[in-house]
């Protein structure tokens, strides 16, 4: 990969030969070449600024020079051309992810008020061009920015990093922060480093890592994360009709994914209407779940003969795999009248994960195919 760094202060690039960076250069991952723009100045002074028109404070970059260093280095080839400026699209790992591919990137660092915006909009009609901004603040040059992103970009090139497992541990780059580390001494200044970490237990390790990632990410970047991923505090109370909104987009959620188990089977929870949803809630004993504020699940169950017939089991797409399911089964199988000898539920006959999920709790499959396309299981109801 080829980076063009065009600056009037060259200088502020020098930690690019540093560490890493360093190296990759010097094996020829990257190549890394740093133009001062003042070099294609034309008066003795070497202006690169001017006064705004319309007035207001501060200069503006001029055209002038800009355009003449394009015109050289974009003669060398295709090139996307990024614009650090805190007017641009937010950074992230993606877009990181993204610039990786490129052979080639041309960062131009603004001073002062920033480019004259002709100089955008021409470089555009011949390269790609992306305005890009470390965040919603200003810093006095977009040097910064473009160390930055030059780093979170390279890091990704093929050979950069010599263990390339760390780039998938890291935060962002499953949507999470990266859970915290620790190292030798076990104990420092009192404080101990977690037992898990020194058992030897890889799936529990691998447990709580990913546990401490969504934890931080929910507590530090609610952008990122719901607070409700933590399943804290969680409410599991009788449905409401002001429920009706949430759960009938849940439903939709949740049995979308069924449908995809599932292929040409007509699965009636996606063909009701929210009327047809908010008169089964005012008629079944209907069971949702909260967290931080947030409808996260729900089952629903009503007797026919002497059989608990629970139905709707749902849980948030993301949640799945938390216990939460588990808990609301058995809470709403709790709630069986006292004339009720089994429990029983449908799922999809190709819906494998329900099925063993329910046979963990108990349930076995019954004989035959009631409805096209699902299966019957059942659980006797002992002595209560």
């Amino acid at each position: 990969m080829r980076i063009d760094v065009l600056t009037i202060f060259p200088d502020y690039l020098a930690p690019l030969g540093l560490s890493l960076a360093g190296k990759a250069r010097d094996k020829g991952l990257i190549d890394v070449r740093v133009h001062d723009l003042r070099a294609w100045t034309t008066d003795r002074h070497r202006t690169v600024d001017d006064t705004p028109y319309g007035g207001g404070a501060g200069m503006v970059m001029k055209p002038e020079p800009w355009g003449a260093a394009f015109d050289e280095l974009l003669a060398d080839g295709d090139a996307t051309v990024v614009f650090t400026t805190p007017s641009g699209r937010p950074f992230t790992q993606a877009v990181a992810r993204e610039l990786a591919t490129k052979e080639r990137l041309v960062f131009a660092c603004g001073r002062y008020e920033g480019i004259d915006q002709r100089v955008l909009d021409e470089v555009a009609t011949r390269a790609e061009v992306r305005e890009i901004s470390l965040g919603d603040y200003v810093l006095n040059g977009g040097e910064v920015a473009a160390l930055a992103i030059t780093e979170a970009v390279v890091r990704l090139v093929p050979g950069f990093m010599g263990n390339a497992e760390s780039l998938v541990e890291e935060s962002h780059e499953d949507g999470l922060l990266e859970y915290p580390v620790f190292t030798k001494p076990a104990t420092w200044r009192d404080r101990e480093v977690p037992p898990v970490l020194l058992s030897g237990d890889h799936g529990a390790i691998a447990a709580w890592r990913r546990d401490q990632a969504v934890r931080r990410t929910a507590e530090r970047r609610p952008d990122l994360a719901h607070a409700s991923v933590l399943l804290e505090d969680v409410e599991i109370r009788p449905a409401e009709p002001a429920d009706a909104g949430e759960l009938y987009v849940l439903q939709l959620a949740c049995w979308v994914a069924e449908q995809h188990d599932n292929p040409g089977v007509r699965i009636p929870a996606l063909h009701e209407t929210y009327d047809d949803l908010r008169s089964w809630l005012a008629r079944d004993t209907v069971l949702v779940a909260r967290s931080a504020g947030r409808l996260v699940g729900a089952v629903r169950a009503s007797l026919d003969d002497e059989e608990w017939e629970i139905g709707r089991l749902m849980v948030a797409p993301d949640l799945a795999g938390r216990g939460l399911g588990r808990t609301l089964l058995e809470r709403i199988e709790a709630l069986a009248p006292g004339g009720a000898t089994s429990y029983t539920l449908f799922t999809g006959a190709g819906s494998l994960r329900n099925q063993r999920i329910y046979k963990k709790a108990g349930y076995r499959l019954r004989p035959g195919e009631p409805i096209p396309g699902a299966v019957r299981m059942t659980k006797r109801i002992g002595p209560r």
